[in-house]
């Protein structure tokens, strides 16, 4: 039989290994460009209609589909139905495909398991450098394995491995990060949001961040981080750092915390922008105030996002100016000003940290909703970015 297209070598697959046709993974494969590169979405949780999710079957169908392709840079295949064995055919896929650029799993049931076959996977392969692997069920060995192939793999821009389940009060996992930070120099984004990390793991992971001049995007949000582990941070940001995002959304930093970051922020000479999220610190006015006043002091300082904290009038007062002065432009923010009987409030707005930064398609993507880069990262390797 003369196979030409991808959708008839899925057909032809599905009938070698006795596999049932997922009508959505065809209709997908079907609508390929002809020419090109391309990243296939097969994410199980589109809004738009409902999709048969993706069993480790599909998957096997369709990683011998893509054992020889060159033309598929992407695989979106998150919130599926993808467990052990299907990480397993995956992993099997990149170790001898060099064309994949980009693996999101997040919301994949794959744990521990599932997990050290793609650790393993990555001993050898050179070429992916998107990694999602969010709510998969990863747990302290596997956080762990994936730390120490980071130490020597130098093609992963981006790793996501948030909400893994991690039982052990020790953060033996953090150790193991700052030891990897501290020898990586190609990883660019990192997400560790929801790894219950407490200031005792924060004081581990600075040890590293100290010694690394790469990693761009540090994602923390939704950890057990207050001021005394923020302090952590905020001397390392008074070093040579290159942290340009740093999202510590849904944490305990209170106005002390805000406060040593807005300190660290007035000493900053950077010739880049710098981004921030705070939102919902548990952070009153005299934090939020110090912030307001480190933006004034310090132009680098050019997204901040404080939705969720105590906006009492003062604090209103304070970015209700810096939003009229047009020194905080209302899209890199996630509040905006509006008066009631001469009083100054402020209200959510929709903008937010981009959560990914890079992607599959060849070019970096933007970090936030105002679809803008850093100055300088436009000067480094150009990746192909997902589409979102």
């Amino acid at each position: 039989m003369d196979i030409k297209t991808i959708s008839e070598f899925y057909e032809a697959v599905c009938a070698e290994y006795d596999i049932k046709i997922n009508p959505d993974a065809l209709h997908v494969l079907q609508k390929a460009a002809a020419t090109g590169n391309f990243t296939l979405k097969l994410s199980g949780n589109n809004r738009l209609r409902r999709v048969q999710r993706l069993s480790d079957a599909d998957v096997l169908a369709l990683s011998k589909c893509l054992h020889n392709n060159k033309r598929v840079t992407g695989l979106d295949l998150r919130y599926n139905k993808i467990r052990d064995e299907g990480a397993e055919h995956l992993a099997e896929l990149l170790q001898g495909n060099g064309s994949l650029l980009s693996l999101r799993l997040s919301g994949n049931k794959i744990g521990n398991r599932g997990a050290m076959y793609l650790a393993s996977m990555l001993q050898v392969n050179s070429s992916l450098q998107q990694l999602e692997l969010a709510d998969c069920d990863l747990a302290t060995q596997s956080v762990i394995a994936l730390s120490i192939v980071l130490k020597t793999n130098k093609a992963l821009r981006s790793v996501d491995i948030s909400r893994p389940l991690l039982f052990s009060h020790q953060e033996e996992w953090a150790v193991h990060f700052s030891e990897m930070l501290a020898v990586n120099s190609s990883l660019l984004e990192l997400h560790l949001g929801k790894v219950g990390m407490s200031d005792s793991g924060m004081e581990r992971l600075t040890e590293g961040l100290r010694l690394n001049h790469s990693l761009r995007y540090l994602d923390l949000r939704c950890n057990r981080v207050t001021r005394d582990g923020v302090r952590r941070l905020a001397e390392v940001l008074k070093q040579d750092s290159a942290l340009e995002v740093i999202d510590l959304s849904s944490n305990r930093i209170e106005d002390e915390g805000a406060a040593y970051l807005s300190e660290a922020i007035v000493v900053l000479y950077l010739t880049f922008c710098l981004r921030l999220s705070i939102s919902s610190n548990n952070i009153w006015t005299e934090g939020l105030l110090s912030l307001a006043q480190a933006m004034k002091a310090n132009t680098t300082l050019t997204h901040v996002y404080i939705w969720g904290n105590h906006l009492e009038e003062p604090v209103c007062q304070a970015f209700g100016e810096l939003l009229s002065s047009g020194r905080l432009p209302a899209e890199q923010t996630d509040v905006s000003a509006y008066e009631v009987d001469g009083r100054l409030f402020l209200a959510e707005s929709p903008n937010g940290l981009r959560k990914h930064w890079f992607g599959s398609n060849g070019t970096n993507a933007a970090l936030s909703s105002d679809a803008t880069l850093p100055p300088n990262m436009e000067q480094q390797q150009q990746l192909a970015p997902l589409q979102f």
